[in-house]
């Protein structure tokens, strides 16, 4: 649709309605294999090679083979679904090759759906804990769409939005549409996203430039890649919207070049847009010019930061610089620019579509709409969600994530990434938003949720994220490189047996220097995890300085494993896959364990048969 201009594309979007369902009805049966990031890493490429590879052989014609995005299930990729004419939809987990075969034959050609390898079939669907308390906006083509098909996406609406406002808005309405939708940036600091663009659009200076951030570096964090592997022209949809508002003529995408398959898919996708006439210097015969390049970041968790992000894409070293003047007044190459972080982006487009009141209707007073969550962590549905703000974490991780692997005990959820806190079981029925997270000493973040069981330590999990952060920091100012590494000097020494009374107050007294003299939002919030878990897990603290223990059992230096010796059958098992052999004993004889030898690796308690349990990890000083 070359030059397709505002009044030609309803036509286009029936026209690609009436070719899908077409095209669909042609066929007995589709079968949609989920290639997001995490079904590939489990094996999806070579469960579409099979389904690929039966269909050649039987010479099957009338089944259509085709591959979306991440279905939101990651703990059951390989996913897989199956829709037949005049049968349920069915969704898949767990499927392997041969299983892929049996499925082919049993299903879509025998009509019977197999049910041992189905998470769902037909309105079963929908009554999926997993899937029940979600409601998807920004995720709503995911799994649905090929996220190649432009046709597929404007069958679903796609473009729209774009189409609405170039035909009858004036950039000052979206502005405004935007700001009574309550829409805050997804990114972590959830700034009013309609207040940034207003800003932007009242500086005089020119060119205007927008920048999509998908850098995204929490550890277990993926959202934003998911969104461009599974839906990339929601994105250029509303960054174009967003371009249209503020005056901009540029925008960059800044997507963390470990995301190849997120790479490919949106370049893919601007090609589609610009050779479509949805990129470009005459946008839908609107006059209206905008365009859009790729630009990678090499991972380092500062460029999340706004100036720091600026100078990686100028190719200076990416360090953030004071503020202000803000980026929406001085930006790249010194022009007024609008950072938003691609869930934002991706959200604008349904907003406009839809309008304000409808998006203000979902969430809280001051936390409007929908947020998505990477859930990971010690929970039996690892995966990717979005929810109405205000959900309970109890509804998260009990109801959406189905609980604790092996019914372990909840003790804590960290939310916010890194530079977020950890909340205790007692704060389980804290509303997800803004500023109950904040007021937690925690934070929304850009969306990483990180569930916590009863054999983690939380003077541990502190030390990890101080760890990281502290190799994340760009070294700039004094604060938050020399504090972090004090911060990590005193953890690891407590982590070790070797805490001195007087650490706790230290590490307080450092942790607010930190967050208040630190330039940017790394510094500022690297204290987060340590100060939320010294106020909530203080005990722990305490039990690692003046017990020398680790109430957890998890913190190698200040734990032992035993044998009993009313237990000890003499088996022999442990002795034998001991990997430095620091087990002694005859068969049939009770063994020991030399303690100067043993590296605390566990195996020896993994292969104590459960029936003799002869061997315990126990806490307290190395003998």
């Amino acid at each position: 649709m070359p030059g397709l201009s505002c009044d030609g594309f309803d036509k286009k979007r029936e026209e690609a309605r009436r070719e899908i369902s077409r095209r669909d009805d042609s066929f007995r049966g589709r079968i949609t294999v989920h290639m997001g990031t995490c079904g590939i890493a489990a094996g999806a490429r070579e469960v579409l090679s099979s389904f690929k590879e039966e269909l050649g052989k039987d010479g099957i014609r009338d089944v259509r083979l085709s591959t979306s995005g991440c279905a939101g299930m990651c703990s059951k990729e390989p996913m897989v679904t199956v829709e037949s004419a005049g049968g349920p939809i069915v969704l898949y987990g767990d499927i392997t090759p041969d299983k892929a075969v049996r499925i082919l034959k049993d299903h879509v050609q025998g009509g019977n759906p197999v049910r041992e390898y189905a998470l769902g079939v037909g309105p079963e669907l929908a009554g999926i804990p997993f899937f029940r308390k979600q409601k998807t906006i920004v995720l709503r083509n995911r799994g649905v769409i090929d996220p190649d098909s432009l046709d597929e996406c404007i069958a679903r609406d796609g473009y729209s939005a774009l189409e609405k406002v170039l035909r009858g808005m004036k950039p000052e309405d979206v502005i405004e549409e935007i700001k009574r939708s309550g829409l805050r940036g997804r990114g972590g600091a959830g700034f009013p996203t309609g207040r940034k663009w207003e800003a932007c659009r009242a500086e005089e200076k020119t060119p205007k430039y927008l920048i999509g951030n998908c850098d995204e570096g929490d550890p277990g964090a993926y959202m934003d890649r998911s969104i461009f592997e599974s839906d990339p022209h929601a994105v250029i949809e509303g960054m174009t919207i967003a371009a249209y508002a503020v005056g901009a003529s540029h925008g960059y995408f800044y997507i963390r070049t470990e995301y190849p398959l997120a790479v490919r898919s949106a370049d893919n996708a601007i090609t589609q847009a610009r050779e479509h006439g949805l990129l470009g210097s005459d946008i839908l015969g609107s006059g209206f010019g905008f365009d859009i390049e790729i630009r990678e970041g090499s991972g380092a968790f500062v460029c999340g930061e706004e100036s720091s992000l600026i100078h990686s894409i100028e190719g200076v070293s990416p360090e953030p610089r004071q503020r202000p003047p803000f980026p929406v007044q001085v930006g790249i190459w010194g022009c007024p620019t609008v950072i938003n972080n691609v869930e934002t982006l991706a959200t604008v487009p349904a907003i406009l579509l839809h309008g304000a009141d409808w998006f203000s209707g979902i969430g809280t007073k001051t936390s409007k709409g929908t947020k998505i969550f990477s859930l990971v962590g010690a929970i039996n549905n690892t995966g990717l969600i979005e929810v109405p703000m205000g959900i309970t974490l109890r509804e998260v991780i009990f109801v959406v994530c189905g609980g604790l692997q092996g019914n372990r005990k909840f003790k804590a959820v960290q939310t916010g990434g890194p530079s977020g806190g950890c909340l205790p079981e007692s704060m389980i029925d804290l509303p997800v938003d803004y500023e109950s997270l904040a007021q937690a000493g925690s934070m929304m973040g850009s969306g990483g949720m990180i569930v916590i069981s009863e054999d983690s330590c939380m003077v541990d999990i502190a030390k990890f994220f101080v760890q990281f952060t502290n190799d994340e920091s760009c070294g700039k100012c004094v604060t938050c490189r020399d504090g972090s590494d004090a911060m990590l000097e005193v953890l690891t020494r407590i982590t070790r047996g070797e805490g001195r009374q007087g650490d706790m107050e230290f590490l307080e007294d450092l942790c607010l220097a930190v967050k208040d003299a630190s330039m940017c939002g790394l510094g500022t919030t690297i204290p987060n995890p340590v100060l939320s878990t010294m106020k909530y897990f203080r005990e722990e603290y305490e039990a690692h300085i003046a017990g020398k223990k680790c109430p957890a059992l998890a913190c190698r230096s200040l734990i032992r494993y035993h044998i009993l010796p009313e237990k000890c059958s003499g088996c022999r098992l442990c002795l034998k896959n001991c990997p430095v052999g620091a087990i002694a004993g005859e068969l049939k004889h009770i063994h020991v364990i030399d303690q100067s030898k043993c590296t605390k690796c566990g195996v020896c308690l993994e292969v104590c048969p459960p029936k003799v349990s002869a061997i315990v990890k126990v806490s307290g000083e190395t003998e």
